[in-house]
């Protein structure tokens, strides 16, 4: 019988190997490729947000422009929080006696609008999506389609109808003019009630045989059993609250309650120009803490596009 040598074997069976080989691997490779090239035009605007942001102000409006700066510096962040003129805290609308830098007060005053926002946003939207997906009463689901086709309203529309409602409450120029438009969201109500109907039925079953009233089987069985649905309408609904600029704008109007969306519109601009280095500077500032609630909770994120998809 006649054996093969090894060198034969190998020269048989080595470019199979190889062609076997490329043909499992290409399909996955061109899939890298075109992510990262997807993911590098995604983050280039983010990318020279910040390389403005470390420009000099001299330099940003060079042609061309340096895609790598070439003497980067913290001046315009340093700049943009030494903005001249103090600001006095203001609790319930009344200011304090607590003076500081506009910045950290525009800072402080987001912070404190997209926080209560987001907690009021949460109550109103548990309870409704509770109610919709457990209890049945005369006209829920006509309700709940009402409610949907809010979705095809233009927050524009709305704009001019809130500004007069808000004009007669007397609620212009305050915390509750901003706040009290969005303390229910349709958004949030669909995510919950598609998420709160999976729920077993057996266990308020279970707590209302040991006495539980309403609000206690709501309390102490929906809310903990939908905490990730919570938390992905709490992410959703923070990002916006934070980036809100429109709505801010028109009930805003003293300086010392602006937010930093809002008040960074009005520092860059000036008679001798833009000064786009400064405008960038704030920007960044304001898109760090966003990007840093992105990362720490990105699975929540993802967890949020899967959640609409239950089918009810």
């Amino acid at each position: 019988m006649e054996t093969q040598s090894p060198q034969t074997v190998v020269a048989s069976t080595s470019p199979r190997f190889t062609l076997d080989r490329l043909q499992r691997v290409l399909p996955r490779l061109v899939t890298y490729v075109l992510l990262i090239l997807i993911a590098a035009i995604s983050l280039f605007p983010l990318y020279w947000l910040f390389n403005t942001a470390l420009t000099p102000a001299t330099s940003t409006v060079k042609l061309p422009p340096d895609v790598i700066p070439a003497n980067a510096t913290l001046q315009n962040f340093v700049d943009i929080w030494r903005l001249p003129g103090l600001g006095k805290l203001r609790i319930g609308g009344e200011p304090t006696g607590i003076v500081m830098s506009r910045m950290l007060l525009w800072f402080l005053n987001t912070l404190f609008i997209a926080a209560f926002s987001t907690g009021v946003h949460l109550l109103f939207d548990s309870m409704a999506g509770y109610a919709f997906a457990k209890r049945k009463f005369p006209g829920s689901n006509l309700f709940f389609y009402l409610i949907l086709a809010a979705l095809m309203i233009p927050g524009q529309v709305t704009l001019v109808p809130l500004y007069i409602m808000m004009t007669k409450l007397r609620f212009i120029n305050s915390y509750v003019g901003v706040i009290l438009p969005g303390l229910a969201d349709v958004i949030g109500i669909f995510l919950l009630k598609q998420y709160i109907q999976t729920l077993p039925r057996e266990l308020e079953e279970a707590a209302r045989m040991d006495g539980a009233s309403e609000w206690q089987t709501y309390a102490r069985i929906i809310v903990p059993l939908s905490a990730p649905a919570m938390g992905v309408t709490a992410i959703f609904a923070f990002q916006r609250y934070w980036n809100a600029f429109l709505w801010p704008l028109v009930i805003l109007q003293s300086p010392d309650l602006f937010t930093l969306q809002v008040g960074l519109s009005f520092i860059h601009t000036s008679e001798f120009g833009t000064n786009y280095g400064l405008l960038m500077a704030g920007a960044a500032l304001a898109a760090v803490p966003m990007i840093i609630f992105f990362f720490a909770f990105q699975k929540y994120f993802m967890q949020g596009l899967r959640i609409g998809a239950v089918k009810g």
